[in-house]
C-alpha cells in the first residue's frame, strides 16, 4: 500500500472547503471531489471513507483555525471582558459558517464530540492564561480543590451550553464570573 500524502490530504480538503463555499454542503461528494482534485475516485478514499469523514475533517480544521484567531482577538484587560470577546467570537463563527458544518455531521456526530473535546481543551488553556494574565483576580480563591483548570473547564461547558441554546448573550454568566473570582 503506498504511503498517504499530506500534502494531497491537505489540497482534498481545500478543494471540499471551496465546494461547500461556492456550492454548499449537500455538493461536497467523492466523485466530485475527485474530479476537481484531477485524481482517481479510489485515491480519494485513500482519504477518506466516505464524505461524512470530509465533513468531520472540514470541522476540525474550522475550529483549529479558529483556536488561531481567537488568541489575537482577545485584547481586553480583564477577565470577564475577555470570556465575553470569546464567547461573541466563537457566537460569530458559529452564526457564519461552522454552525452549519457542525449540524451537517449527524451521522458522525459522536466522532465529531469526540474530537471536539480536543479543541475545548485547547480553549480552556485560553482561559487559564487569561486568568494567569489578570492581576485583579483573588490569589486566595485557587486551591487543590478549585484551580483555575477546573474553572476554566466549568467556563467552556456553559459556553458550549450557552452557544448550543444561541442564547443572545452571556451577561447572567460574566455576573457569576465576576462574583467568583473578583
Amino acid at each position: 500500500m503506498r504511503k498517504k500524502d499530506d500534502t494531497l490530504r491537505d489540497t482534498l480538503l481545500a478543494l471540499a472547503r471551496k465546494i461547500a463555499d461556492e456550492d454548499g454542503l449537500d455538493a461536497i461528494n467523492i466523485r466530485f471531489l475527485a474530479k476537481k482534485a484531477g485524481v482517481a475516485t479510489g485515491t480519494v478514499y485513500n482519504y477518506f471513507t466516505n464524505k461524512d469523514e470530509i465533513l468531520l475533517a472540514l470541522t476540525e480544521e474550522y475550529w483549529r483555525q479558529a483556536l488561531l484567531e481567537v488568541k489575537t482577538v482577545v485584547k481586553a484587560g480583564s477577565f470577564c471582558a475577555q470570556v465575553q470577546e470569546i464567547f461573541t467570537f466563537l457566537k460569530e463563527r458559529i452564526d457564519q459558517s461552522a454552525g452549519k458544518l457542525m449540524s451537517s455531521l449527524g451521522n458522525v456526530e459522536t466522532a465529531g464530540q469526540a474530537r471536539m473535546v480536543s479543541m475545548q481543551s485547547a480553549f480552556e488553556t485560553v482561559f487559564v492564561r487569561c486568568m494567569e494574565q489578570d492581576a485583579d483576580i483573588r490569589g486566595d480563591i485557587w486551591d487543590e480543590g478549585f484551580t483555575r483548570e477546573q474553572f476554566a473547564r466549568f467556563i467552556m461547558m456553559n459556553m458550549v451550553l450557552l452557544l448550543k441554546s444561541e442564547a443572545p448573550d452571556m451577561d447572567f454568566f460574566i455576573r457569576i464570573i465576576r462574583r467568583t473570582i473578583y
